[in-house]
């Protein structure tokens, strides 16, 4: 059993930074691979990164390429999406979920989800 809390979210202005958290307990994350997905007001989920189970490769959503980065620290049980110059349609509630790899998380599947955490970038 997995359990996922997601922390950092807020309101920033467009063109600024958040960092977000996803802090797990459990004795199987440090061999999980973890994605971010987010999901904006009447959109559906979408996914936006992952991180292999020891931070070898990483995948990105094409509109934040360049822009979001993916890391873990698998000591502290944390992953992280830094995100940098945030627009409007970054605006969403942003989950992290953990699966036995990233294939599934690609496609969305996930077998632990967190409750998610919301991101707001005012124009």
């Amino acid at each position: 059993q997995v359990q996922l809390v997601e922390s950092g979210g807020g309101l920033v202005q467009a063109g600024g930074s958040l960092r977000l958290s996803c802090a797990a307990s459990g004795r199987t994350f440090s061999n999980s691979a973890v994605g971010w997905f987010r999901q904006a007001p009447g959109k559906e989920r979408e996914f936006v990164a992952a991180v292999t189970w020891d931070g070898a490769a990483t995948f990105y959503r094409d509109s934040v390429k360049g822009r979001f980065n993916i890391s873990r620290d698998n000591a502290v049980n944390t992953v992280y999406l830094q995100m940098s110059r945030l627009n409007p349609e970054d605006t969403a509630v942003y989950y992290c979920a953990c699966d036995y790899g990233v294939a599934n998380l690609r496609i969305g599947v996930g077998r632990y989800w967190g409750r998610g955490t919301q991101v707001t970038v005012s124009s």
